[in-house]
């Protein structure tokens, strides 16, 4: 009898070792295509996030020459005549008032207000770099972002009395029919009655009306601070 109660306990022992083997959890593989999709869609997540981090990163710069060079209200809000196309700085050489040369588009990375003349400089175009002067010098803090450029087109010498008030000007001599090629007046006037903007990309995008009064000034500066405003968030000072 004692025998059978052996018997009975070693035919038990593999029957609970059994019902522990079965109690495993076992995982089931996704199926390859399954995956392949998931891969898939994780792929373009990704590649969506990086676009739109793009389009974060460069909307203040989409933003701020969407407003000025595409949207263009009929009512006419700024002073200045928009050039389109524009015009970007031309691969051509000035010299400075010390005989050094210079290309014009070293001038990049800055708003260039720039005025253009005889080096002798008569009654206009005196009037005209005192109010290009004060056109910056009226933007307060902002004017670090804004250089003066009087482009000079013949070699006569210039009067004493301006040297100056053209201290902090960039002063270049560049042949007039150099100049001709980039800039243009409007029609019916000189090239040296109007003063041009150019953006600091090194694009010419605006040209004032010629023969500036201080009314006309008034307006032309809110174009400037409107201009300044719009790029201040990746347009800062200096090159």
């Amino acid at each position: 009898m004692s025998g059978s109660k052996l018997s009975k306990d070693t035919s038990a022992a593999p029957a609970e070792s059994g019902e522990h083997v079965l109690g495993l959890t076992v995982y089931d593989l996704p199926a390859p295509g399954q995956a392949l999709a998931d891969d898939a869609r994780r792929t373009r997540s990704g590649r969506w996030k990086m676009i739109a981090l793009l389009l974060v990163s460069a909307a203040p710069v989409i933003a701020s020459y969407f407003t000025y060079y595409v949207i263009r209200p009929e009512g006419r809000r700024n002073f200045g005549e928009l050039i389109d196309p524009q015009r970007p700085l031309p691969e051509m050489l000035g010299l400075d008032l010390e005989g050094r040369t210079h290309k014009l588009t070293e001038l990049k990375g800055q708003w260039l207000l720039v005025s253009v003349g005889s080096g002798n400089c008569d009654e206009a175009c005196v009037q005209q770099l005192y109010f290009q002067r004060q056109l910056r010098e009226s933007l307060g803090k902002e004017k670090d972002r804004l250089d003066r450029v009087w482009l000079v087109s013949d070699l006569l010498p210039i009067p004493t009395e301006l040297q100056p008030g053209l201290k902090d000007a960039t002063v270049l001599r560049v042949p007039d029919a150099e100049l001709a090629r980039w800039l243009a007046p409007a029609s019916g006037h000189a090239i040296g009655e109007h003063l041009y903007l150019v953006d600091p990309l090194g694009n010419w995008m605006l040209r004032f009306p010629p023969r500036l009064d201080i009314e006309g000034a008034a307006k032309a500066k809110r174009d400037l601070e409107r201009l300044l405003r719009a790029s201040s968030s990746w347009d800062k000072p200096g090159r």
